[in-house]
């Protein structure tokens, strides 16, 4: 079978509630796109029924949904990972299963990746791009939080992104393939290694303005937090130390 142009990888955990939305969303989308593509639901080791969830949805996508269902949680950043590299499309996009981030924004993403950028990535944040913003804010600390964890995320491995942390970012077949196969980082602070290695590796990053709408159930607490700036003080280790170098 040939390559489809793209793969849509969606990492899940405990999910039941949300995934059934998300899946049934993007099987439209996709019927009205002319291009080949495919779904990847990668599950990290899910206490609830969200594999089931997925499972009822396989036959309403024809062939083009493959799941991956690790038994033990991992964390997102390895789920992402795995999902990246059993991919086979030619290019390659991950969004959050909470659909914070509607699928239609695939549309300008792919028009970046024609005009020859290698990564792309969303943005909620103006300074980043006009017309990004927030439908429905997250709460004042969250807020707060992200604001001063950006500042450090800008001062310490990817200066000049106000967003790194969006979940709907997308990658060619060669980026993801040699960005993610040098990863390590398995938890929240994947999306600041994946930039800070897409920067190493010397790839172009696009970025485009989205309207984001915030979901009250995410999984990101205040423990997340802090969790990923533990995270990005060993990613920044990592780039002074070569263990990224292949």
């Amino acid at each position: 079978m040939d390559r489809p142009h793209l793969s849509l990888i969606i990492p899940a955990y405990n999910e039941e509630d949300r995934i059934g939305k998300i899946l049934n969303r993007i099987r439209e989308y996709f019927k009205e796109q002319p291009y080949s593509w495919e779904v990847l639901a990668v599950i990290d080791g899910a206490k609830d029924r969200t594999f089931e969830v997925v499972k009822s949805t396989e036959d309403s996508f024809g062939g083009r949904l493959r799941i991956i269902n690790n038994e033990i949680n991992h964390g997102k950043g390895y789920v992402v990972r795995q999902g990246m590299l059993e991919a086979e499309g030619e290019y390659r996009v991950f969004t959050d299963a909470d659909n914070s981030t509607d699928i239609s924004y695939l549309a300008p993403m792919l028009e970046k990746f024609k005009e020859g950028y290698d990564v792309v990535i969303s943005s909620r944040d103006k300074k980043d791009a006009p017309g990004a913003g927030q439908a429905v804010p997250q709460s004042w600390l969250k807020r707060q939080l992200g604001n001063l964890g950006n500042i450090f995320i800008q001062l310490v491995a990817v200066s000049g992104i106000w967003d790194t942390q969006n979940g709907f970012k997308g990658f060619t077949a060669a980026a993801a393939q040699d960005i993610f196969s040098c990863a390590r980082i398995d938890r929240w602070g994947f999306d600041i290694e994946a930039l800070a290695l897409a920067r190493k590796l010397g790839y172009k990053i696009g970025i485009i303005p989205i309207v984001w709408k915030n979901d009250p159930k995410s999984h990101v607490n205040l423990s997340g937090y802090l969790k990923t700036l533990v995270e990005l003080l060993e990613i920044r280790w990592n780039l002074l130390t070569g263990k990224y170098e292949k």
